[in-house]
């Protein structure tokens, strides 16, 4: 097994970093890392918004789900699905373009986390961790307004990068689902109930399967911040499907 994927295998989210600047070249090789990912049509569908001001780390603190990890991050980079950025261009060169739509959204959201995951692993090859932070977009409204985010341009995913501490450097890595449950071979394979079970009965620990799932349900998919994500990105993508 080569050092690239050994990283990539080895690789974990940190949330705990040591008190230890990220050097100045260190972050333009993780930005251009960012940069140089696939990107369709080579069109680089996405802005990323370098967060440098400590007191919009600190309220990105609150609106994330007040996770206090977000305010000691040595970078904090937010990659946006940009759709804005072409449709200005079409319009000031003369071009009559159609308003950017969910497809594009698309495109522009996969593009984005591309970036952002060439950022996570280039991060990784230099001793930095990174911890995706959802509630970016579970709050798009209001990032919205932090942010200064025009029309067409979705916050899909933030990452928090430092130097990870002992205990997270040593903690071990959560084991994900056997290969075959994952890899289907030319088609969607529907899992039944018992599949479903052998897949995720793993995860349970000392709980039955069906006491870890319905207790994961309640706290993850019918959680409140799962519920307000679907309103608030529903909300926040009207400006796609006028």
């Amino acid at each position: 097994m080569n050092d690239t994927i050994r990283q990539l295998i080895d690789r974990k989210s940190v949330r705990a970093f040591e008190d230890r600047e990220i050097l100045p070249k260190d972050k333009a090789a993780i930005l251009r890392a960012a940069a140089e990912a696939p990107t369709a049509g080579n069109q680089q569908l996405y802005t990323i918004l370098d967060i440098t001001d400590q007191d919009l780390k600190d309220k990105l603190v609150v609106t994330c789900d007040n996770q206090p990890f977000i305010a000691k991050g040595k970078m904090v980079l937010i990659f946006c699905a940009d759709c804005q950025k072409w449709y200005d261009a079409y319009i000031a060169t003369g071009c009559e373009p159609r308003t950017p739509g969910a497809g594009d959204l698309l495109l522009a959201v996969s593009d984005a986390n591309i970036a952002a995951q060439n950022a996570v692993v280039a991060a990784w090859s230099l001793g930095i961790g990174s911890c995706y932070i959802g509630d970016v977009m579970e709050n798009c409204e209001k990032h919205r307004e932090m942010l200064s985010l025009p029309e067409y341009v979705f916050p899909c995913a933030m990452l928090v990068f430092g130097y990870p501490t002992e205990q997270q450097a040593e903690r071990e890595k959560p084991a994900r689902v056997e290969m075959h449950h994952v890899v289907h071979e030319n088609g969607y394979r529907r899992m039944g109930a018992d599949e479903l079970e052998a897949m995720w009965t793993p995860r349970a620990g000392v709980k039955t399967y069906t006491d870890w799932m319905q207790a994961f349900c309640s706290r993850k998919y019918n959680s409140d911040f799962s519920k307000e994500m679907t309103r608030s990105v529903g909300e926040y993508l009207k400006s796609f499907t006028k």
